[in-house]
């Protein structure tokens, strides 16, 4: 199954980052995910499988980057 995620989602991983933040921006998805620690702006590359299993949860979706087929449609 694959995580429907996309980039400006923030995310919370297992284990913190050595400076003590658990959330994380996306910055990047593909095979690899990119991250960016939110307390130090390190950024770090993951694989998916391992970016899948390290997740504990989505903290906050960003919704302008949403896909548009998805959202719905205004008649004006």
């Amino acid at each position: 199954m694959i995580l429907e995620i996309r980039t400006g989602d923030t995310v919370r991983l297992r284990k913190p980052h050595p400076c003590g933040s658990y959330e994380w921006e996306i910055v990047r998805v593909g095979a690899d995910i990119g991250l960016r620690c939110l307390k130090c702006r390190r950024k770090v590359l993951l694989q998916r499988s391992t970016f899948e299993r390290r997740m504990k949860e989505l903290v906050h979706r960003d919704n302008a980057n949403a896909d548009p087929s998805t959202m719905a449609s205004e008649d004006v």
